[in-house]
């Protein structure tokens, strides 16, 4: 049962418990308790199942293990330590894991310290970087809190003497369990906890979130099942005691009639300014891109401000360059670190007094998680200040902000039932012992990702296991297990297993670049996450020119030269965040209440009042989003929460249908693959599409019934309608091969060699042929399109908006436009204006936002 703990425990009720010194320790590092101390210290001492959720440097991590050390502390100076794992630590970076270490060695020395003398209580990080010796160490002497990742804890079950030591762990922490639960890494930390629980039948699961909703899921995510109930769990909620200082700015008063030049020089001013007024910056772009391109303007147009303190921290940076990044910040040697996404999680960098946010963080969790790696202390408060440079940039910011001081966080999605992920743990569970088939099913059943597993699902893997699919030795694809089906019993086959399982583990997919060629001639490189999104037909823009894809083979994707035809597809398209459904559903009602005013003609002092009222915004903001919602009024139809509007326009060459469906990327992807089936298959018309977190666009060089398109699609047969719909697509191909990695059909090493990524693909492509002529419904084919249209995409979510079309309760309004209004420029003309320069593209959306003004000039006379 999962219960919230609603009244914090005394600070005398802890003192208790604590040992002595233990609490000369604590005292003389804090003056007091903190607030998720009182609540959570006692529920890890008395081993309940907990979910800790506090913002950034509200000490969670003490609170977790300071139950932990009290108790080994105290065993030791009793003289009844044992030599076996006390703890097990997970964390989803291996920074953080070192971090961890360093902060447990730490106190645990200053305890020693008061002591006066050595307590012999070990910490260690076990990785895919430990070495074989340290390994070795390990299981002459086991370390009392065992500190590790989700894959390295898979490895560990499998191994055949440190899974020894793990048959008595009394605590599982799961740290930033909010960064699992969303994917297949959580998926599979899910069944390794399972596992673990198998071995350890009384452990206490503590877990360590940032903000995040709803927090009843991952509390159920957390400690799973047992026998078809619900394990107990205690949710400690104190994700808002941190005081926040959160804006929105804009550089410019006006964000329509400024020349390139002087946003770009006010942008950088703003900045500038900002950083200089404080001792340390945090900028998150959403970018790689970006984050470089931020670093370079800074240095080159502030050249006295910054030169040695100034670092960029992504991805695609260098380990040892990200590592000397996080060293410079927490000593206090950078005043400003521009990143990605690479710095969201509780990496130790020390004091941040202030987060810049480059543009939307496009859902409330993240712009808190962000903001909250400011003022890292508890008392300290976190300052963050967005930054827009458009004007739905500035609505979406403006109504996250609101969410985010309301409390109303968006939702996370947990995947279930991931076929390709449980035949990974199915294998380790066999290499590890014989077991029977329906007790390997019932252990997992407990995990809350599959707890709703079909037994059919199941049996299908355990035979693709045993290598009852003959004609996938053709593939080199064999029997992986043994399965007696008169005894029910399972087990390894072959030598190589365990070797196998270990160098093939992890849900993480390889990644690479994709070449481009004109026939024979190589034209430049895109990303492997690019060529996803990408159908035949599509225009893109490479090195300044644009091409027309044609079809991909392996990793080299065959194009031809499009002079004629503007791109359908953005560069940035791959590296976006997508919206998250909550925060768009929030803005639709925005735009709800604002054509209310509207229509009541109410006066523009009365509607920047209500703007006022309703959002977090300066004077500048509110005459901009006034100004914004007027135009669109006046020249076409504000579509909301409750109303579609589909807007006809037509250029030169094409004519296009705007469909003003605020849900978010994920959704949309959905909506508009089936709008685009859908009238391929009725109307005998070859569409283009277009897609973005306001709505998607769907194009054609003759007339069609878009309404039609969408009125066709009901949302009982909309799964059928999607898997025809993706078949062919490059996106299936490319998550079959990860689905097909992770299922161990494809072997990423073999016998000490790796195979390369276009090798695999190749391979996949192959194999793909190969299991449709088992079944097109082949568990692992399967699990691909669940991913798509799950994961990736939002077809759950697309089911609600469509049911609610059919119930009338979202009206569908087609309006007919000369030029795309308002809220559609930056849509319909995102692919047109990528092949422009900043300059060009600004000079381009104030002419066209000229010529709305004109046109709504001829009736109304605009305040």
């Amino acid at each position: 049962m999962i219960n919230v703990k609603d009244n914090p425990n005394t600070a005398d009720e802890i003192i208790k418990l604590m040992n002595p010194l233990v609490k000369k320790w604590f005292f003389s590092r804090f003056k007091e308790f903190s607030l998720p101390q009182k609540f959570g210290i006692m529920e890890v001492h008395s081993r309940t199942n907990v979910l800790i959720s506090a913002p950034t440097g509200a000490t969670k991590t003490l609170t977790s293990f300071l139950s932990v050390l009290n108790e080994l502390v105290d065993s030791a100076e009793k003289g009844i330590l044992q030599d076996k794992v006390y703890c097990v630590y997970i964390s989803p970076l291996k920074a953080l894991n070192y971090d961890i270490e360093v902060n447990l060695k730490q106190p645990l020395k200053e305890i020693e310290e008061i002591a006066g003398k050595k307590l012999g209580i070990r910490v260690a990080v076990r990785t895919g970087d430990t070495t074989a010796s340290e390994k070795s160490k390990m299981l002459k002497k086991p370390p009392h809190i065992l500190i590790t990742t989700p894959e390295s804890l898979a490895i560990v079950l499998s191994a055949v003497k440190f899974r020894e030591l793990l048959t008595n762990v009394d605590w599982c922490i799961i740290d930033e369990i909010h960064a699992l639960a969303e994917n297949k890494r959580g998926v599979h930390l899910s069944l390794s906890l399972e596992r673990l629980q198998r071995l350890s039948e009384h452990i206490c699961r503590v877990g360590l979130s940032a903000t995040i909703s709803p927090l009843e899921e991952v509390a159920k995510f957390l400690v799973g099942y047992d026998n078809g109930k619900q394990r107990p769990c205690k949710i400690i909620n104190v994700q808002f005691i941190k005081k926040m200082d959160l804006k929105v700015l804009s550089p410019v008063p006006d964000l329509i009639n400024t020349t390139q030049d002087e946003m770009h020089y006010q942008m950088y001013s703003l900045i500038d300014k900002l950083i200089q007024d404080h001792k340390t910056t945090l900028i998150f772009t959403n970018t790689r891109a970006a984050t470089e391109r931020v670093v370079d303007h800074l240095k080159e147009k502030f050249p006295k401000n910054y030169a040695e303190n100034i670092g960029a921290h992504h991805g695609s940076l260098s380990k040892t360059h990200r590592h000397n990044v996080e060293i410079k910040l927490r000593e206090g040697r950078l005043k400003v670190v521009v990143s990605s996404t690479s710095l969201e999680l509780g990496i130790d960098i020390g004091y941040i007094d202030l987060v810049i946010l480059l543009g939307s963080p496009k859902s409330v969790a993240r712009a808190l998680q962000r903001c909250g790696r400011s003022g890292h202390k508890l008392h300290d408060v976190s300052k963050g200040r967005i930054i827009v440079l458009d004007r739905d940039d500035l609505v979406e910011c403006a109504v996250l902000l609101k969410s985010a001081i309301e409390e109303k966080i968006d939702r996370i999605h947990i995947p279930e039932n991931c076929l390709d992920v449980l035949v990974q743990h199915m294998y380790g569970i066999a290499i590890s012992e014989k077991i029977h088939i329906n007790e390997m099913f019932s252990l997992i059943k407990k995990s809350y990702c599959y707890h709703n597993l079909e037994r059919i699902d199941f049996n299908e893997l355990v035979d693709y296991l045993a290598g009852k699919y003959i004609s996938l030795e053709d593939r080199h694809i064999y029997a992986k297990i043994w399965h007696d089906e008169e005894t029910g019993m399972i087990g390894r086959r072959g030598k190589l297993a365990r070797v196998m399982y270990m160098t093939n583990i992890g849900t993480i997919p390889d990644e690479t670049f994709i070449i481009v060629k004109v026939g024979e001639q190589t034209i430049g490189k895109i990303d492997e996450a690019f060529l996803e999104k990408m159908h035949r037909g599509d225009v893109f823009v490479l090195g300044g020119s644009t091409y027309e894809f044609l079809y991909s083979k392996g990793t080299v994707a065959y194009v031809r030269a499009s002079a004629n035809r503007p791109p359908t597809i953005p560069s940035w398209v791959s590296e976006s965040l997508p919206l998250s459904f909550d925060l768009a559903v929030e803005i639709g009602k925005f735009r709800r209440y604002m054509e209310e005013r509207f229509l009541k003609k109410e006066s523009k002092k009365n509607i920047i009042e209500f703007i006022n009222e309703y959002l977090y915004v300066d004077d500048y903001a509110a005459n901009s989003i006034f100004s914004y919602f007027q135009q669109q009024y006046y020249y076409a139809e504000i579509p909301s929460v409750k109303k579609l509007v589909i807007e006809n326009y037509s250029d030169e060459t094409r004519k296009y249908y705007i469909f003003h469906s605020l849900y978010g990327r994920r959704v949309n992807d959905v909506l508009s693959r089936a709008v685009a089936f859908a009238i391929s298959r009725s109307q005998h018309h070859d569409v283009e599409i277009g897609i973005s977190d306001n709505g998607f666009f769907i194009a054609s060089e003759k007339g069609l019934n878009a309404v039609k398109g969408l009125r066709i699609l009901k949302s009982e047969k909309i799964d059928l309608v999607m898997k025809m719909a993706i078949e062919k697509t490059e996106v299936l191909k490319r998550r079959f091969r990860h689905c097909a990695t992770r299922a161990l059909m494809i072997l990423r090493n073999y016998q000490g060699k790796r195979m390369r990524v276009g090798r695999q693909q190749v391979s996949s492509m192959i194999l793909i042929s190969a299991v449709k002529r088992i079944s097109n419904d082949f568990s692992i084919l399967k699990e691909a399109r669940r991913e798509v249209l799950n994961d990736l995409m939002d077809i759950e979510k697309a089911k609600m908006v469509l049911k609610d079309i059919e119930d009338k309760k979202i009206k569908i309004k087609q309006i007919v436009t000369r030029i795309p209004s308002p809220f559609a420029l930056n849509l319909v003309m995102q692919g047109r204006m990528d092949v422009m320069r900043m300059e060009d593209k600004m000079e381009f959306l104030r002419r066209m936002h000229q010529m709305i003004l004109a046109k709504i000039g001829q009736n109304h006379k605009l305040e």
